[in-house]
């Protein structure tokens, strides 16, 4: 074979390997969950089906600080605010921040937050399970906030509001569609726990079809820090005590959203944080209150991310509003 006709062949060859590459990608279902995204698997297989529920903009919009009855101290179960809706569609004026934008709760919390402009007397601080005893740990050791507030009225991150259908994955890098096939092959065959791209597990779930619409339902996408983070444990009650009988001025509800590994798998990975808080009478129990709503509502949390689904979103809205009530009465004839 002469240098010209071998150097052809192997282009040739070439080409062929990355026109296949690009043809298995585009067939590849962009992701829309966070799970399979950065665990690069198929949302052919982990995507939830179930339609979910469209919330009125009007209550998804948030009040500047100085118009707000309640103020949210939220992380990303907070940025889509349709928990929030349920209380604004009862005439409450909410306002959202984000432990990313603020930083830690420090001593000086109250003036920092009048300064800003609220007048108002309610704050719910919610937290996420895995992260709360770093910010606990963080806030009691901190004497002033660092950073002013951010407050915007639209929502920090906009959710689907229909199931994603079939659409060329044009977006993707060439390599996005081998990877996630040999990914999606690796958990076909694999009988227990696999861990892709360092963050996400897939695991097996006793029951899971009841509990999830995706097709492999079989199994479920879980954030690999739910279980590597050190438990919560009880004396996270007494730093938020602490931290209550440092702000007379204000009342608060705490609210602890349990992590998607403990509603599902592992349910007492902080049974004596869970005991402990729902003796403290801080906030709701959201553990007790998570694993009841698993039984009843499917697709509670999303299958392919580590976030409460719209549809639980919601159903956590109306327990919120049940304990916002009992701290403060809605305003009588106010509606969004």
């Amino acid at each position: 074979m002469n240098p010209a006709r071998s150097w052809l062949s192997f282009f040739l060859a070439g080409f062929l390997v990355i026109v296949a590459m690009l043809i298995v990608t585009l067939f590849t279902p962009a992701p829309y969950g966070d799970l399979t995204r950065i665990g690069r698997l198929s949302d052919a297989d982990f995507g939830w089906r179930a339609p979910p529920p469209v919330v009125e903009k009007a209550y998804v919009q948030g009040v500047p600080l100085a118009e707000a009855d309640v103020v949210v101290v939220g992380d990303s179960f907070s940025m889509t605010h349709r928990w929030q809706s349920k209380l604004v569609q009862q005439g409450y004026k909410v306002s959202t921040m984000y432990w990313g934008q603020i930083g830690w709760l420090c001593e000086d919390f109250t003036p920092w937050i009048r300064k800003a402009g609220f007048k108002g007397q309610l704050v719910v601080i919610e937290s996420v399970e895995r992260l709360l005893g770093e910010r606990l740990d963080k806030g009691a050791q901190c004497k002033a906030m660092a950073r002013e507030p951010q407050v915007k009225a639209k929502p920090f991150l906009e959710p689907l509001e229909v199931v994603p259908t079939f659409a060329l994955n044009w977006e993707a890098k060439l390599t996005t569609g081998v990877i996630t096939w040999a990914n999606m092959r690796k958990v076909r065959q694999s009988a227990g726990d696999t861990i892709y791209s360092e963050e996400t597990r897939v695991r097996n779930v006793k029951d899971g079809c009841k509990y999830f619409s995706h097709r492999m339902c079989e199994k479920a996408l879980f954030f690999i820090e739910d279980t590597d983070n050190p438990p919560l444990e009880p004396r996270a009650v007494g730093q938020m005590k602490t931290f209550i009988a440092s702000q007379p001025e204000l009342r608060f509800i705490w609210m602890v959203i349990p992590d998607k590994t403990t509603v599902y798998i592992d349910h007492d990975h902080a049974a004596g944080f869970a005991k402990a808080f729902a003796e403290s009478k801080l906030g709701p129990d959201l553990f007790g209150f998570a694993a009841d709503q698993r039984e009843h509502v499917r697709d509670f949390y999303f299958p392919n991310d580590t976030h409460l689904s719209m549809h639980g979103q919601l159903i956590l809205g109306e327990r919120m509003l049940q304990a916002v009530k009992e701290v403060m009465p809605p305003p009588s004839g106010r509606k969004p």
